[in-house]
């Protein structure tokens, strides 16, 4: 069994060190908030009182970390990743954050002699609780490879995508079509309302034909027709509109960077800018049903 450092104990980097634990793994969890800590302890994480206590000895470091900018501060800082871990370990960032950010981790890595992937997941909180997250994975064949054996108890699908920042395209991508997805579900779940079709009727028609889609069967956002859909708990985050309008945010700055007109993804990201104005990005994502019905604004006017 390995010693793996990890950094980012939030939502996704929390329960991800909980299935490394239980795979036998001895995991030294770093974060800033004490809360993260806490829960992490329980899970069996043995607490670090910084970055460097984090990475000593580990024969490979994880890093899961809200945007780029967190990610260059974690690796590049003067008492960062970089200037802490001893040369040769592999360093795995499962972040989801831009290209030229992913880009300067992979230059830094290998200029300090450093085996560095960008491995991106699929699967939300429930995946990562689950131990079923789909890992993308950008960078040297070799360090792929040996990444792989370590990401094993925390995912269900392990995809090699090619060389450095891939895994990060692929997960920009990936993201964009889900929310458009996503969008796309909310019209249609409230125009199917409003033409007088039973929710259910409709969804079991919707998910067996050409409407159907990963959004459509796991964030139907239409309380007491999916189990797993926000909208039984009152939109309480898998994941937020925060995070959402980030992550297309970056679709659509790759997007501008190559030329490539996103009409519909800046549309949608405007979807989710709406609900951060209205003071909702803490709210799940699929509660941009509530800007199709229009009922976000009497929700914003209670608070």
């Amino acid at each position: 069994m390995a010693v793996i450092g990890w950094i980012g104990l939030g939502n996704m980097g929390g329960p991800m060190t909980a299935n490394l634990v239980k795979a036998g793994h001895e995991v030294r969890g770093f974060d800033l908030s004490s809360t993260a800590l806490e829960a992490a302890a329980a899970a069996g994480v043995t607490v670090a009182t910084s970055i460097a206590d984090a990475v000593a000895g580990a024969d490979v470091v994880f890093t899961m970390l809200p945007k780029g900018e967190h990610a260059r501060a974690v690796y590049l800082g003067d008492e960062g990743i970089l200037a802490s871990v001893a040369v040769g370990t592999l360093l795995i960032d499962s972040s989801t954050i831009d290209i030229e950010s992913a880009q300067a981790l992979h230059t830094a890595a290998a200029t300090a002699g450093f085996r560095f992937v960008d491995a991106p997941v699929s699967g939300g909180m429930t995946g990562a609780q689950a131990g079923t997250l789909t890992f993308m994975i950008g960078g040297e064949a070799g360090a792929v490879a040996d990444a792989s054996v370590f990401i094993g108890p925390m995912s269900a699908n392990i995809i090699p995508t090619g060389g450095a920042t891939t895994g990060q395209a692929a997960k920009i991508c990936n993201n964009l079509m889900l929310f458009i997805n996503l969008a796309g579900v909310s019209e249609g779940a409230v125009l199917a309302d409003r033409l007088g079709l039973d929710k259910q009727v409709f969804w079991n028609i919707a998910s067996v034909s050409s409407g159907d889609s990963w959004a459509l069967r796991t964030w139907y956002p239409i309380p007491g027709v999916v189990p797993t859909s926000a909208a039984n708990n009152d939109f309480a985050p898998t994941f937020t509109a925060e995070l959402a309008k980030k992550d297309i945010g970056l679709a659509v700055s790759a997007a501008q960077a190559t030329d490539t007109p996103l009409e519909i993804g800046e549309h949608v990201q405007q979807f989710f800018q709406r609900m951060v104005d209205a003071g909702q990005g803490g709210k799940d994502c699929s509660m941009i049903v509530e800007l199709v019905d229009g009922t976000l604004e009497q929700r914003t006017a209670a608070l």
